[in-house]
């Protein structure tokens, strides 16, 4: 068995003195592991670092093994990100949300593309990248059949001043008719539906919404929490919502 793709570094273990056991990220194959052989030696460690793109090549006797590991370094997101805390925090967020939601060896092509294009953005920096990022978590519900209903109000029909996600179902609330529950309600901010620029307040309302249905419906069902460094984004983008600084008038 073998195969070769462009592919998405996610995370990386290693294994024994010098391995690795790295997962990707491929179109075609979806969440792949593989052992590195040197992996983590000098030369070969800053390939398989989580954000990068690589050309990946995947070898084994049989379908069902681990497999041989190699490929080359393609875009070296992972050292970009490192000159900016929050393009970091971006990466590293998105990579071990796609690790940890995707089922092993299933092909979710959108989702792979969504990241590829995520890891683009980040070129521009991270203020156009945060609601890229929650877009994809919002593409990569979906793929998982958790897609959020964002096309009319569920209580009245309409399609004006959306401003709320109900959290229980997943479909969008206007504002009139939100009424006394909206202090219950997920607040929808408007880059999801492709409208106007985002500052760190619509971030973070969109990573809670995001975070809020990938915790009960893909990790929960899994039992475990939403990923540390996911966790970690949103703590980082809440600094700047306390700070009130940073990209109010970027475009999202």
């Amino acid at each position: 068995m073998e195969w070769q793709a462009p592919a998405v570094v996610l995370d990386v273990r290693l294994h024994g003195e010098a391995a690795a056991v790295v997962t990707l990220l491929t179109e075609e194959h979806g969440r792949h592991a593989g052992l590195a052989k040197g992996g983590a030696s000098r030369a070969q460690a800053p390939i398989w670092q989580p954000g990068n793109l690589v050309e990946a090549k995947w070898m084994a006797r049989l379908a069902d093994q681990l497999g041989a590991l190699s490929g080359e370094l393609v875009h070296p997101a992972a050292a970009l990100a490192m000159e900016d805390p929050l393009s970091l925090a971006v990466l590293r967020g998105a990579t071990s949300v796609a690790e940890g939601a995707l089922p092993e060896r299933e092909p979710h092509p959108r989702v792979f593309r969504g990241l590829v294009a995520l890891i683009a953005t980040l070129a521009r920096g991270a203020e156009p990248a945060v609601p890229e990022l929650v877009r994809w978590e919002a593409d990569l519900l979906a793929d998982l059949g958790y897609g959020l209903d964002l096309a009319r109000c569920a209580v009245s029909g309409t399609q004006e001043e959306l401003a709320f996600v109900s959290p229980r179902t997943g479909r969008a609330v206007s504002a009139a008719a939100a009424g006394e529950w909206r202090d219950r309600l997920l607040t929808l901010p408007p880059f999801l539906l492709g409208q106007g620029p985002s500052g760190p307040a619509d971030w973070m309302a969109g990573l809670r919404l995001t975070g809020h249905f990938l915790a009960r419906d893909v990790f929960g069902t899994q039992h475990r929490p939403l990923p540390s460094a996911r966790e970690m984004l949103a703590d980082r983008v809440a600094v700047l919502v306390d700070a009130g600084s940073g990209g109010a008038s970027s475009g999202g």
